[in-house]
């Protein structure tokens, strides 16, 4: 069988994720896309370089279809990038059950098996990268962006970062995060970009553009692993 550098990108029908899956395929790559419908979403369409999988990515199942449909369709899994995440802002006593089961699916559910599975695959090639996307929050809180539980969950994917990193670094696989800030997404209402600025030192939102950067930097760079790469204006550096 024939064999493509490939990309996995879940939550890839918009955003950063859709940014991703547009770079990685100008890059030579062949992707596959996940989101829970993707197909349906119409910003992505199956090609000889992309294949589309549906399906929610806490699910064990889709895991094992989006790396099963990454071997299958171009022979191997180089790059991982765990895109797919939700954020809910809350003060710490409203979260309900339901927040946190929520967010816990998808934020470190949805890391867990497709990273296992594709692990699995990157062993047998004896090289593989990882990258995560979690939030500047889980290093530097925002008074006024109270956020306690999403930020456990995305601290905890740093530590995970880093301890996989530990775990495999003489096995040719790598670990990285980045470490986002607020990003012009259609998760971000215009009418709240003017607050949104104000959340880091330099006062904008970022791009989809400086992440899609930061993730094709790590995978280049094969002497980095471990790493949190903050791209968010500065706000992890403290107090502004």
């Amino acid at each position: 069988m024939a064999t493509k550098k490939t990309a996995i990108i879940t939550g890839a029908s918009s955003g950063i994720g859709l940014g991703l899956t547009t770079a990685f395929i100008e890059q030579g790559y062949g992707v596959v896309a996940n989101s829970r419908r993707i197909t349906e979403a119409g910003t992505l369409v199956a090609s000889d370089d992309v294949a589309l999988v549906d399906g929610d990515i806490a699910s064990p199942e889709t895991a094992r279809r989006i790396v099963e449909t990454a071997v299958q369709r171009f022979g191997r899994v180089d790059v991982l990038v765990n895109n797919a995440g939700i954020f809910i802002p809350k003060p710490f006593t409203d979260y309900t059950t339901d927040d946190f089961e929520r967010l816990v699916s998808t934020n470190l559910a949805g890391f867990l098996s497709v990273t296992q599975a594709a692990v699995r695959q990157m062993l047998q090639q004896d090289a593989g990268h990882v990258v995560t996307i979690t939030t500047s929050l889980a290093d530097q809180p925002v008074a006024g962006v109270p956020a306690s539980i999403p930020v456990l969950t995305k601290g905890g994917l740093n530590a995970v970062t880093a301890a996989l990193a530990i775990e495999y670094a003489r096995t040719g696989i790598r670990f990285n995060a980045i470490g986002a800030g607020i990003i012009d997404t259609p998760m971000h209402k215009p009418e709240t970009h003017d607050f949104l600025k104000t959340l880091h030192p330099i006062q904008r939102i970022g791009r989809v553009s400086e992440i899609v950067d930061a993730v094709l930097y790590l995978t280049e760079a094969t002497f980095v692993t471990g790493e949190v790469l903050h791209v968010d204006g500065g706000a992890h550096a403290g107090k502004w």
